[in-house]
């Protein structure tokens, strides 16, 4: 499209381009064009005779090239949303996924039934949406938010001013846990969990950060290094949410009762039924 034309047709047009490349190319489409006008996506179906100006037809002709190649639509916003909080994020980050606020949401709970309980870890940070979600929605807590990248990290802490959550949220660049004697009621995870092999037929290996993604051979080596380290950094009574594959409910839980056979573990599952997070209990 490379006349001004109104968003009925816009919307027309652009929805054909992305048919065969995106799952929901209505939605997609609604949202890209909201970006370009900048108005809500209510509006945008509400207002089906506005005409587009010259430059913003070429905005949303940029707009669709780039996500016909392959780029994924959060980034070219710029923002994604995650429990109810718009995020921003940048190549150097994994998009938020809606199945890690199951994640945020069993945290939360148990954050209520353990009112003391005010320490926690989010390993492996990314765009910091699970630790900013938790500083937003429990004003008491304390959390170091680590990464092994630095450009992630500094994508976190943007999040974290944006929400004013940065107060509470310590930001440490290194690989897992901090390399100190700190032991934590609460440590939550979202690690790469993809085996090196599997991820290499995804399309997301050509879009998203494989920093975030590669798990190693079985997608389990980030994840059970950190079940080694929670052996002394879980505090007593504590508790560390993994998320997972569904295809690693067995190996995952296996690997946490090597390393604390004392503790109560229970597999969660996400809204598709599938098996998603490790919840562990010391």
């Amino acid at each position: 499209m490379t006349n001004p034309a109104d968003i009925k047709r816009a919307l027309k047009e652009t929805r054909q381009r992305l048919n065969h490349t995106s799952d929901t190319p209505g939605l997609d489409t609604q949202v890209l064009l909201a970006h370009v006008l900048q108005k809500s996506r209510a509006w945008v179906l509400t207002h089906p005779e506005f005409e587009l100006t010259l430059e913003q037809s070429r905005e949303l002709e940029e707009g669709v090239e780039r996500l016909v190649s392959g780029e994924p639509l959060p980034y070219l916003l710029g923002h994604w949303e995650f429990f109810g909080l718009d995020f921003t994020v940048t190549h150097d980050v994994l998009i938020p996924r809606p199945e890690t606020e199951l994640l945020v949401e069993t945290a939360l709970k148990w954050l209520e039934r353990n009112p003391a309980r005010r320490r926690a870890a989010d390993v492996g940070a990314g765009s910091g949406c699970i630790a900013v979600s938790l500083a937003v929605h429990a004003p008491a807590l304390h959390i170091v938010a680590t990464d092994i990248s630095g450009a992630a990290l500094q994508v976190a802490r943007r999040n974290a001013i944006k929400h004013q959550a940065d107060a509470r949220i310590s930001f440490v660049q290194c690989d897992l846990l901090p390399q100190n004697d700190q032991r934590f009621d609460l440590i939550c995870a979202n690690l790469p969990y993809i085996p090196t092999e599997t991820l290499k037929k995804l399309s997301v290996y050509q879009s998203e950060p494989s920093l975030a993604l590669e798990g190693g051979p079985q997608g389990l080596t980030l994840i059970r290094r950190l079940l080694q380290s929670a052996v002394d950094r879980l505090a007593g009574g504590g508790m560390l949410l993994l998320e997972i594959e569904a295809s690693q409910r067995e190996s995952a839980a296996a690997e946490a009762r090597a390393n604390l056979p004392s503790a109560s573990i229970e597999l969660l599952s996400d809204l598709a039924g599938r098996d998603r997070l490790l919840k562990i209990e010391r």
